[in-house]
């Protein structure tokens, strides 16, 4: 085998699925980590499914992610078209089918509709399970038969020949040798009646004339493997490197569906997620790395990605773990990064003309996803409602009584203060603590308490403070005093 050539085959059909940015990534690093060529081809044979707008999509994902191809639609290598359609139009397809015909290897089959659905009616087992396997009957048609039946435009597809006894043997990177019964091998079709290559056929093909060299896939597909390879062999052509990849399933070890919120990466984007933390998760959604280390940026997984270290056991997409990694790469991003992302959410949150920019700094070590942010500044705005239980803390040694005399005695300090800086604030606050001989938490408690309304905030009470300024933090602590006389 030459040097690596690997390639990323989408269709078009909709969102782009975890498992589908999974087979790009893995088929992406397999190629860098050998210097080898990554390739985009779109499969847009299934024309009822095919969706416009999810070219868009792709190409999108492909560049947020930073999967960057070598070949593709837009970046010739040689061995375009790229797109299934337009490679269709030289017809390559139906010939290389009708050479397997030639061959004995595949055949017309003229059946209608209604018979292949009267034939899946009556092929079930005895638990009512439906039996998806063709009864070769036309196979039994004369060469002359099949002839005249293509002359008077009988509707046709072409379907693989697969025999019905002995064993098929074929061998995967990560699972082995795998040997099936080939009385289990379904004649699948090729070319379908609208003329279009299934996708099973397409990818066989075109894999070849690209010279594909390792090919990722979900392991939903090891059952399809063993008709691949006869459909090489028959062609007589070189099978590649086969990457079977362990299910994703969610938290209930239920096959990541695509309902479940978190399956896309729209989805994930949306959910306030970094493209960064995404590839960085999915990349350890059925690989595990040689060393005990968890975030990893593309380039440092470009030169540790081995395919061989991928398991076999399903990959659980952990929820909880994605939002801690996407925290992690949140405290490492520059603040100019932090702030294209969440000043726009903190302007949701923040209609008053506080600095924004104070804000975001407040929260950047935070929060884990970008929505995080809105219940954790919206006291900004206004000030909620709240239990004076929130005052009584017993860590910190305050209750009603000395949270009261606190806030009292701190008003007409804070009044005839002018620097509303943090400094300012917190010399003045410390200058009380020590002249009453008090905690730090005895006095900011109720302090962050008044001026917040809340349990937990960004930033103490000296960071709130400066944000909110004199007016509205003596306004707040008023109505905190006011509060507490009249519990």
């Amino acid at each position: 085998m030459g040097k690596i050539r690997t390639r990323f085959a989408p269709s078009p059909t909709g969102k782009m699925h975890v498992g589908n940015l999974r087979t790009a990534l893995y088929e992406y690093l397999i190629a860098k980590h050998d210097n080898g060529t990554f390739v985009l081809r779109i499969e847009d044979t299934d024309q009822e499914r095919f969706v416009p707008e999810a070219l868009d999509i792709i190409y999108n994902t492909m560049k947020l992610t930073g999967l960057n191809h070598d070949e593709g639609p837009d970046k010739d290598g040689g061995y375009g078209p790229y797109v299934q359609s337009e490679r269709m139009k030289s017809g390559m397809y139906l010939e290389h089918a009708k050479e397997l015909v030639e061959k004995g290897e595949a055949y017309y089959c003229f059946c209608t509709k209604e018979r292949l659905e009267n034939l899946r009616a009556s092929s079930t087992t005895g638990d009512g399970k439906e039996i998806a396997k063709y009864d070769k009957h036309c196979l039994g048609l004369s060469k002359e038969e099949a002839e005249a039946n293509l002359k008077a435009g009988v509707p046709y597809v072409i379907r693989q020949n697969n025999p019905e006894s002995g064993t098929t043997t074929f061998h995967d990177a990560i699972y082995g040798d795998i040997t099936v019964e080939n009385e289990e091998l379904d004649d699948m079709v090729l070319i379908k009646a609208d003329g279009y290559p299934t996708y099973n056929f397409a990818n066989v093909v075109d894999d070849h004339l690209m010279g594909i060299t390792h090919v990722v896939r979900g392991n939903e597909y090891l059952s399809s493997a063993p008709k691949y390879n006869r459909l090489y062999e028959a062609f007589g052509w070189e099978v590649p490197e086969y990457v079977h990849c362990p299910i994703i399933t969610d938290e209930n070890h239920k096959k990541l569906a695509k309902r479940s919120g978190h399956a896309s990466v729209e989805d994930l984007l949306e959910q306030g997620f970094l493209p960064e933390t995404i590839v960085n998760f999915v990349a350890l959604l059925g690989w595990s790395p040689s060393e005990d280390r968890e975030i990893y940026s593309l380039k440092e997984l470009e030169e540790v990605f081995d395919y061989r270290h991928i398991s076999k056991s399903p990959a659980v997409f952990d929820i909880t773990k994605a939002k801690w990694m996407n925290g992690e790469y949140i405290k490492a991003m520059d603040m100019e990064s932090f702030l294209e992302y969440a000043l726009p959410v903190i302007r949701e949150a923040v209609t008053k003309d506080y600095d924004l920019e104070k804000i975001a700094e407040l929260v950047k070590t935070r929060i884990e996803v970008f929505p995080d942010i809105k219940e954790k500044i919206d006291f900004f705005d206004e000030l909620p409602e709240y239990d004076i239980a929130m005052y009584t803390h017993k860590k910190m040694k305050t209750n009603s009584e000395n949270s009261l005399e606190v806030l009292k005695e701190m008003l007409p300090l804070l009044e005839a203060q002018e620097d509303y800086s943090i400094a300012g604030i917190e010399a003045l606050c410390k200058e009380y603590i020590a002249k009453k001989e008090l905690k730090n938490g005895r006095v900011l408690w109720p302090l962050r308490t008044a001026v917040s309304g809340k349990q937990m905030t960004p930033g103490g009470a000296y960071e709130i403070m400066e944000i909110l300024g004199k007016e509205e933090s003596l306004a707040r602590i008023r109505k905190g005093i006011e509060l507490l006389e009249n519990a």
